[in-house]
């Protein structure tokens, strides 16, 4: 049993539980702030926020844990071995990254799949989407020191500079000054799918919501235009298409 009277007099096994499921409490409870806030707020006002709170926070964390564990960071809490990695290496890691993100995502997808039913996993896929789509566009702004209104040449910055473009491949089209067509030519779920026998996942409607309201956080006067996303029938070189406009 794990009876918890004492922390201190735990085996090692359980610490070490208590110490992981802590990083995750800090996780959610992060996440649960930033849902909040947006909710009082607004979704701008609460990006806003996070993004200082983000920075301090990180800060204030690595800190400590480089204090217990013996490892230095500088003063904004990057730690210093990171800060020596050769160039190949932070590609790596940041591949890596985007990779468990993207694992992340799935796994809680087939969470709520397998305790209800595909549905109701697409409803609780398409609503993240919805906010994690414009959080990220916040994020690759605020790093890239993009314009509040760029345009096209911002989204199609903004567009590479995704996690997703670490994992997939992609292309773009310039038709016009006006026009921007994304395209992506491969996609490791839908690859993953193919493998295993299985038809594209239909992921239109949460494609919509992504693509969307990613274009409106990086230029409110980009409009998005589905060219076209599983279910609908695609050519073997794209597996989704999407085109950006501005007003001229």
């Amino acid at each position: 049993m794990g009876n918890c009277n004492n922390i201190e007099e735990l085996q090692e096994d359980k610490l070490l539980n208590c110490v992981i499921d802590g990083l995750r409490r800090i996780v959610l409870h992060y996440g649960l702030w930033f849902n909040e806030t947006r909710y009082q707020l607004g979704m701008e006002e609460a990006m806003e926020i996070e993004n200082k709170v983000g920075i301090k926070s990180m800060a204030v964390q690595m800190k400590r844990l480089g204090s217990i564990l013996g490892f230095e960071v500088d003063a904004s809490g990057v730690p210093a071995a990171l800060k020596s990695l050769p160039r190949k290496k932070l590609i790596e890691l940041l591949d890596g990254v985007s990779i468990n993100w993207l694992a992340n995502d799935g796994i809680w997808f087939q969470g709520v799949e397998n305790a209800e039913e595909i549905f109701t996993a697409k409803r609780c896929n398409d609503t993240c989407w919805s906010k994690f789509s414009p959080f990220e566009a916040f994020r690759i702004k605020k790093i890239f020191d993009l314009p509040g209104s760029g345009g096209l040449p911002s989204l199609k910055t903004a567009l590479s500079c995704r996690l997703y473009s670490r994992i997939n491949r992609q292309s773009f089209e310039e038709p016009d000054s006006n026009t921007l067509i994304f395209k992506m030519v491969e996609c490791r779920v839908q690859t993953a799918r193919k493998r295993r026998g299985l038809e594209d996942y239909p992921c239109k409607s949460g494609g919509l919501v992504e693509y969307t309201s990613f274009a409106k956080a990086i230029d409110k006067r980009i409009a998005t235009e589905c060219i076209g996303c599983p279910p609908d029938k695609h050519p073997n070189d794209w597996v989704c298409a999407w085109k950006f406009t501005t007003k001229k």
